[in-house]
């Protein structure tokens, strides 16, 4: 029973779940405005895709989620020491490095994504 316990506690975490949260809120976010330009662009098109905007009052929230599981990530990938035994994946440099340029990339799509409504009359003018 205690060796159980030993393991549950010693088993390292990941940085992928809330990273993949963090995707699906973005999107979530970003879902009444770059949703009905993506299916524009892929030839889909209709007077139905008008209904596509019915998400944009949520869109905040999405946003607000989106950020805080990205300020979440940040802080376990730069601010938290990682907790790791001497033979375990995450105590390799590259699989940290890799990780934070992950999370960078994921960071900018998401951003990118969520602030499109803001330059989106620009590139449409």
């Amino acid at each position: 029973m205690t060796g159980l316990i030993d393991n549950a506690i010693e088993k390292p975490t990941t940085t992928k779940t809330p990273l993949f949260f963090a995707i699906f809120a973005g999107i979530g976010a970003s879902a009444c405005c770059i949703g009905p330009l993506l299916l524009l662009s892929l030839g889909v098109s209709g007077a139905w895709i008008g209904n596509l905007t019915a998400m944009e009052p949520y869109s905040g929230y999405f946003s607000a989620v989106t950020l805080f599981i990205l300020v979440l990530v940040f802080k376990k990938l730069y601010i938290t020491p990682p907790r790791c035994k001497a033979n375990d994946v995450c105590a390799n440099p590259k699989v940290l490095t890799r990780q934070r340029i992950i999370f960078w990339l994921v960071s900018i799509m998401l951003i990118t994504m969520m602030s499109f409504p803001y330059y989106a009359d620009y590139i449409f003018e």
